[in-house]
């Protein structure tokens, strides 16, 4: 005779009370919520940068590490930050200003009308161009004047490009030594210029500490640059030093740092140096070209030209507790 299970409960004895088996499930789902919060908060955090299209970022500099928000916009839709005393070397400013050199006495000024074209040597047998013949020129019409009018506009308006807008204010990029801080900061309402940007009412809205946390690809070692690049060409770190030189180029714009835009400008010594690392780190055929070109660059002239670059950065920061 098979022998019951001392696990089975007894047929002639009454079932359990079902509210026990509900206080345990009570726990249970207790349990289990504490055990997903982490997830759910970072999803959270995710949700709150993907809906606004703000990012926090971290950043180590040679005076410590801290952290700041950025956001990418058309730069139709954005005010540059004011800048005050640095006006002068303002590079959203520069192509309004067009110098006119002044007239010496000694400047000889060569006009148009004193060289007759080709065209005015064919209108007459002595190469000029007499009254009849203007007269007989045909008349421009009103569509060719229309026409004028639509190429002037089109010149005249920009293409818009996305451009970086950093937690900034007056020309400073403020940095927050915690999460905490940088929160606090956000919600007091004090003025920046990210609060121009759509999604910024609700990032002040719903912004908690555990929020702030960049991802690697948002967080940039620049206090490393200029160890890295004394150590010689065999102990560059190409991630690094690319990453470095996307936030230089960053922060050089939203901060308005013209001898940083020069220096990392397209065809300056620093730019080549960012090309030849990309085409080092991309592998193949051209990462052995990447590895030749690195190995004509001065690793003193680049460090030296780094430690500049990191210094306008520096100085350009407002700490913050």
């Amino acid at each position: 005779m098979a022998r019951q299970s001392s696990n089975r409960p007894d047929a002639d004895k009454p079932e359990p009370d079902l509210e026990i088996d509900e206080d345990l499930d009570e726990v249970d789902a207790d349990e289990e919520e504490d055990e997903v919060s982490p997830s759910a908060s970072a999803g959270s955090a995710s949700s709150l940068w993907a809906d606004t299209r703000i990012d926090p970022v971290e950043l180590a500099l040679p005076s410590g590490v801290g952290y700041t928000l950025r956001a990418y916009r058309l730069s139709t839709a954005v005010t540059p930050t004011e800048i005050g005393d640095r006006d002068d070397d303002d590079p959203f400013a520069a192509k309004a200003k067009h110098a006119v050199p002044e007239e010496d006495d000694d400047t000889v000024v060569i006009l148009d009308d004193d060289f007759p074209s080709e065209d005015e040597d064919d209108d007459t047998e002595d190469g000029r161009r007499g009254k009849h013949a203007r007269d007989d020129a045909e008349e421009p019409s009103a569509e060719d004047f229309e026409d004028e009018e639509e190429d002037e506009d089109e010149e005249e308006e920009a293409p818009a490009e996305e451009v970086p807008v950093f937690l900034t204010h007056r020309g400073r990029l403020l940095l927050f030594k915690s999460p905490e801080s940088l929160v606090t900061f956000v919600r007091s309402g004090a003025p920046n210029d990210l609060a121009q940007i759509d999604g910024w009412a609700e990032v002040v809205e719903r912004i908690q500490p555990a929020d702030v946390s960049p991802s690697d690809e948002d967080s940039y070692e620049l206090d490393l640059v200029v160890e890295n690049l004394r150590g010689g060409h065999d102990t560059w770190d190409f991630n690094l030093l690319i990453e470095a030189g996307e936030a230089a180029r960053d922060l050089a714009y939203a901060l308005r740092l013209t001898p940083v835009l020069t220096a990392l400008s397209p065809g300056s010594p620093l730019d080549d140096l960012d090309e030849a690392l990309r085409s080092a780190a991309g592998g193949g055929i051209g990462a052995f070209r990447g590895r030749r070109r690195l190995k004509k660059i001065g690793a003193q002239q680049a460090s030296l030209g780094w430690r500049t670059i990191i210094g306008k950065i520096s100085a350009a920061v407002d700490w913050r507790d």
